[in-house]
């Protein structure tokens, strides 16, 4: 909501946190082996966290090369930290631990402080696709960090 309340309705906001963080969503999601969460801390206080997504449980690729990050929200009073840029890398070590060629997410493209953030830590645009928020169709590129190679 702190992230992107500024842009959208209350009604939209409202219907995609009661679809998307119900306590039954997020059980679904914590008993799934294709979903990792990852918390970020800050005097013991949670600041922050990470969603990625592998295999099916990817919202929209995927395959078994890649990594999906779905959210990464760190709080607005804690983002001169570096915890999002934190989280960043423990999405890398997983994508590499597991031998996953690349990551990848979709980011809002109103959202051109988190496009700088993905830009300047090696993303690149590789597409869109249409994000659905409440009742209202929005565009997200789609932007991919290479892992691994091919040979």
């Amino acid at each position: 909501i702190e992230t992107y309340s500024w842009a959208n309705t209350e009604e939209n906001m409202k219907l995609y946190v009661e679809t998307y963080f119900s306590e039954k969503q997020l059980g679904d999601d914590l008993n799934n082996q294709n979903i990792a969460y990852y918390l970020a801390y800050f005097d013991q206080l949670v600041v922050g966290y990470i969603k990625l997504n592998f295999g099916l449980a990817q919202t929209e690729i995927q395959d078994d090369i890649s990594v999906e990050i779905e959210r990464i929200y760190v709080l607005q009073a804690y983002q001169a930290n570096s915890i999002g840029f934190a989280l960043l890398n423990k999405a890398i070590e997983v994508a590499v631990e597991k031998t996953k060629d690349y990551i990848w997410l979709g980011v809002w493209e109103k959202n051109e402080k988190a496009i700088r953030f993905y830009e300047k830590n090696g993303f690149i645009k590789s597409g869109t696709h249409i994000f659905k928020l409440g009742d209202e169709d929005q565009t997200d590129f789609i932007m991919k960090l290479q892992i691994h190679s091919k040979v």
